[in-house]
This record gives structure tokens, sequence and C-alpha cells, in this order.
């Protein structure tokens, strides 16, 4: 990892071998992890590599940035884990990114089928609320979703006519001040 940016060379080309070692490094990490099955495995993976890429983008000595996980903070009078926090500093001030992360397979590590599309799209809805509450009650400046799934119909649905999407907030949907009535798990 490099932990201090001002030893990286002036020069572009040695500086572009210095990002291809990185990217090589990188790879090579990837390929030797199992694709990702749970958010735990998601988490250390986006940690990781934001921990050698932020000091590409530490220009300055007084520029810094701290990756945390599982981080507490009280909302809205109830104690909350963000999934991963960026908290950026400089002369500037301090510039704080929460980061939520969701990760659904169709295949669990146990290698058998998954199900309850409906409550993890519940959880995805549930974690964009909490992003708004940590940027508007908590402190933060931005707040980020991450979410990893490997089934192409919760992405591009052919047909939104299964109970999950009720819930739907994708492109061109238009919400009002309405009640929600979708039962999340077991049958309708």
């Amino acid at each position: 990892m490099i932990s201090d940016t001002s030893k990286l060379p002036n020069d572009p080309v040695e500086l572009k071998k210095i990002i291809a070692d990185l990217q090589k490094r990188q790879q090579q990490y990837s390929s030797e992890i199992e694709l990702l099955h749970e958010q735990v495995s998601m988490q250390l993976q986006c940690s990781f590599i934001l921990q050698q890429v932020t000091p590409l983008i530490c220009f300055q000595n007084n520029e810094n940035v701290k990756i945390e996980l599982e981080t507490s903070i009280n909302v809205q009078d109830r104690s909350r884990e963000i999934d991963l926090v960026l908290i950026g500093t400089s002369s500037f001030g301090t510039y704080k990114i929460a980061v939520e992360m969701k990760c659904y397979r169709e295949y669990a590590s146990s290698g058998g089928k998954r199900g309850a599309t409906d409550i993890f799209m519940k959880n995805v809805y549930e974690d964009l609320h909490l992003l708004e509450s940590y940027c508007n009650l908590g402190g933060f400046d931005q707040g980020v979703a991450l979410v990893m799934n490997d089934l192409e119909r919760l992405v591009n649905p052919k047909k939104k006519d299964a109970k999950c999407w009720g819930l739907d907030i994708s492109t061109r949907t238009k919400i009002s001040n309405i009640g929600l009535t979708t039962p999340i798990g077991g049958n309708l």
C-alpha cells in the first residue's frame, strides 16, 4: 500500500508504472478470492480497493482519507451501523461519506437457492432511507448505496408483476404521498 503520496514520482511514465502495478496486484488479489457471496465479503473487498486507491487522490500532505467498517451512529434515537464510512480531511475541512451495501446472489454460499427477493428489495429501500437520515440528521455529506446481485430480472424485469415490485422506485416511477400495503415475506 502507498501510504505517503509525496513519494510518488512526478514523471508520468513512472506514475503509470505504479498504477499498472497496483492494478495487477488488485487483479491477482481478486482472482484469489471467491466470488462475493455475502455483504461482509463485499465490505472487505471494497475497503481493500479503497485503501489501495485513496492514496492516489491525496495530493497534499494535509489530505487524508480514513476508512471505517461498521461504524456506529445514533440516528432517530436508534443505534445503527454504517457498512463503510469514508472520512476525507484537508485544509478545506472534513467530508464524510456513508456507504451502505447489499449483496444478493441467486445461490447462497452453501449452494442452495435463495428466495425472498422481496425482503432483499425492502432492505435496499430501507438502506436508502437510512442514507438520507445519515445525511440529514447524522452529519454526513453524502450517502452511497452499493447493491450487487446476479439476477438480471431484478435489474431489467420483463414485467413488474411480482409483489416485490410494489415497492418500486426505479427510473420513471412516480411516487406521491401514499401508504404501501405490500406484504413482505410469506404469501400474499
